[in-house]
């Protein structure tokens, strides 16, 4: 493993025997909203994150939903494919445990995932199962998107494979939220090193707006943790 990198694949995709494939009726959008979802899906080919798919067995519709600040984001309407899945019972890890785990230490990082789920890469044999209608065409996602069923216990998954080794030492970590903790601030850099290398080495990119670095631990909680 040392100096390669290895990108995570989204590989449990199960669905339930004998659950036949839907496909969801047209939806019908306002004219004046077509060309902001052309905009969005435009975004999604761009950075690779979606491909054109043909003859899916699988059609979900979108919903376009609009953000704070007036821009639309494109959701996906998979009820029909997450009643068709299993639930993935892999456990979340308790808050107010994890809480717990932060006192005492003298500094703490915390990193938030940037594109959260988007950063796991479908298997390419279960891409088809997530297409989706647009006023552009039909597409299906090449990363997990937002919105299926298991997609929080598969990341979880993920992250603890990744931090098995560090886990409860001085890292801990909730879906894409990673916390770096040191009893002594003198050690925080050489154990934050620790943590970036490894994400680093699967590919994860982490959102720099959403970071905090070296915080004390009553600041960090008051920060995070109570919210």
């Amino acid at each position: 493993m040392h100096g390669s990198t290895q990108q995570l694949q989204f590989t449990n995709f199960a669905i339930k025997s004998g659950v036949k494939p839907i496909k969801q009726s047209q939806r019908r959008f306002r004219p004046e909203l077509v060309p902001e979802i052309e905009k969005e899906v435009d975004k999604l080919l761009k950075a690779d994150f979606i491909r054109e798919v043909k003859y899916p067995s699988w059609i979900a519709n979108i919903v376009p939903v609009k953000k704070k600040n007036g821009q639309i984001r494109v959701c996906v309407d998979f009820r029909d494919l997450n009643k068709a899945c299993p639930k993935d019972d892999f456990p979340l890890p308790i808050t107010e445990l994890m809480v717990d785990a932060t006192t005492g230490h003298e500094a703490l990082s915390f990193m938030d995932g940037s594109s959260g789920y988007n950063q796991i890469r479908m298997d390419p044999k279960d891409e088809e199962k997530t297409a989706f209608r647009t006023p552009k065409g039909i597409f299906c996602y090449k990363v997990m998107p937002f919105g299926l069923k298991n997609a929080g216990a598969t990341y979880q998954r993920a992250m603890q494979k990744i931090f098995d080794d560090f886990l409860h030492k001085f890292v801990e970590c909730y879906v894409d939220d990673v916390v770096v903790k040191t009893k002594s601030r003198g050690d925080h850099l050489r154990d934050f090193a620790s943590c970036l290398e490894r994400l680093r080495r699967h590919q994860l990119k982490m959102n720099p707006l959403k970071c905090a670095f070296g915080v004390s631990s009553g600041k960090f909680l008051r920060i995070r943790w109570s919210t």
